[in-house]
């Protein structure tokens, strides 16, 4: 844990919140790892296993007035997202998150191509076949494995988290379940490709917190018993 600093140039004698590095991040990001490399491993011939099939096709085939509903929630996991929460998080002085979001961005555009470099699937409506339903403006081919959208979903929860209180945090990561299943849904992704993304954007978004730290749990404080007075 970091030690908290005294003041600041800005404010002198005021008292800079302090920040901490946690193991759990470290922990987070090792399992974000494991999942990504098991994932490489199955799909590494570029087919889909009997399970995942028919997991893909118990999502992606929901019933279709789901898609209003399912389509904008898939959009959370866009590239673009970082460039303005990083502005937002500059404008109200959370520099830190900041410099975390942007890292987040070119991290995600970085390792995601990295990735498809070693391991190759294409997207449903070629590994599934013409039973996969592609719903928008989903395409039939193109590499699917990891999803970028589910890589930069969880790399944003990740460093976003620790800058909310603890009861909006677990809306984070439904968010971040949406965004994978919406992509199954459509038609984009298969199962491990969102999986594997959701690991590879942990994985990011822990080491980031470790590089930068995050803002400190506050500790209870316990007020000594008074005893009444006789």
């Amino acid at each position: 844990m970091t030690a908290p600093a005294s003041g600041s140039a800005a404010h002198p004698g005021r008292a800079a919140p302090p920040f901490e590095r946690r193991a759990g991040d470290f922990t987070a990001a090792v399992v974000g790892l494991v999942i990504l490399a098991a994932g490489m491993i199955a799909v590494r011939n570029g087919n889909v296993a009997g399970w995942e099939r028919d997991t893909f096709e118990a999502v992606n085939g929901m019933p279709d007035w789901l898609n209003p509903v399912m389509w904008p929630f898939q959009q959370l996991g866009v590239v673009v997202w970082g460039p303005v929460l990083a502005l937002v998080a500059a404008l109200t002085r959370r520099y830190r998150l900041a410099v975390a979001l942007v890292a987040v961005t070119v991290s995600k555009l970085v390792l995601e191509r990295a990735v498809k470099a070693v391991v190759t699937r294409e997207r449903p409506g070629t590994s599934i076949g013409e039973s996969a339903e592609l719903r928008g403006d989903v395409s039939v081919s193109g590499e699917s494995f990891v999803s970028g959208h589910a890589v930069m979903a969880a790399a944003m929860a990740c460093v976003i988290a620790p800058y909310l209180p603890r009861r909006w945090r677990p809306v984070l990561w439904v968010l971040v379940a949406l965004v994978m299943v919406g992509r199954v849904y459509v038609g984009a992704h298969n199962p491990l490709d969102v999986v594997c993304g959701a690991g590879l954007g942990v994985a990011i978004g822990s080491l980031l917190n470790l590089a930068l730290g995050v803002p400190a749990e506050p500790v209870a404080t316990v007020r000594p018993a008074v005893s009444p007075s006789a």
